[in-house]
């Protein structure tokens, strides 16, 4: 049984699922087990993925097309072995050394359920736009209910896309799997959730890359996410009112509305190289 599951939910990804899964392969840490559910996906993204057809390291699954992210990543999820699961998009891509650097702070620190890293937001084309974001102000191990208020209070995820964090299979499974009572921010209200759970450490170097195009869910659906976030922070009041103040509430939420302004001026930014390298 490997000690760390590399799980790919992929939808459409025919254009990127192959650098997507090399990098998954081309870590520095040789103990992995790769599982890839294609959802259905009508663009040869199927057809993409089977050169690993041969591959003992990998395992290649269809999931039946509905129920969107939850649908796909509770699946491939629920396939994985390992001690250690990583969900990486479709998309995405993790640093040669991102699960071996995740694994030896697991390992480090026993009552850590999860490890984030930062991340590069990047272009269509792999071109950096942003480097380095994510985890300020967490550093080092932080206890989980101080992790959930930071979240609340930052009114973004500070953890990043499901690549930048590996988390404890068992607990992962405790809480449910990938919960999307508020879809868009399905990655963050899981992590919170297992936060309930344990500690976290945060790792300050960047050991995964984000893809932004004109089909992510952050591109079209700010203000979605912004209210959505609103709808986390008062679930998380409501259930640990001790760590999650009104205030704290109050704070997070003009911060995502903020935030949410933010990423769309970005995108006008960037537009143009959406879609250049479309």
């Amino acid at each position: 049984m490997p000690s760390v599951s590399i799980v790919i939910p992929a939808f459409r990804n025919a254009r990127y699922i192959n650098e997507t899964v090399e990098s998954a392969l081309g870590q520095t840490y040789a103990d992995i087990e790769v599982v890839i559910a294609d959802h259905s996906s009508d663009d040869g993204t199927w057809e993409a993925i089977q050169r690993y057809a041969g591959d003992p390291r990998v395992r290649l699954m269809r999931t039946p097309a509905g129920g969107g992210a939850k649908a796909n990543w509770n699946a491939v999820t629920a396939a994985a072995t390992a001690t250690y699961v990583k969900l990486l998009c479709g998309d995405d891509l993790i640093a040669p050394t991102c699960v071996e650097r995740q694994v030896e702070a697991l390992e480090k620190n026993p009552t850590a359920v999860a490890v984030a890293a930062r991340r590069d937001l990047i272009d269509p084309a792999g071109e950096v736009l942003l480097s380095g974001r994510g985890i300020d102000p967490l550093d080092g191990l932080v206890t989980g209910r101080d992790a959930i208020r930071a979240l609340v209070r930052a009114g973004t995820n500070l953890l990043g896309e499901p690549g930048c964090v590996l988390i404890r299979r068992e607990v992962l499974e405790q809480v449910g799997g990938w919960l999307d009572p508020y879809p868009y921010l399905i990655d963050q209200f899981t992590y919170m959730s297992v936060l309930e759970h344990g500690d976290l450490v945060a790792l300050p170097e960047t050991l995964a890359s984000f893809r932004v195009s004109n089909t992510q869910w952050s591109v079209r659906l700010a203000s979605d996410q912004s209210r959505q976030a609103a709808g986390t922070h008062r679930y998380f009041h409501t259930r640990l009112p001790q760590t999650v103040s009104r205030g704290d509430v109050a704070l997070g939420n003009a911060r995502a509305r903020a935030t949410a302004l933010m990423r769309r001026a970005a995108y006008i930014v960037w537009r143009k190289r959406m879609k250049g390298a479309a």
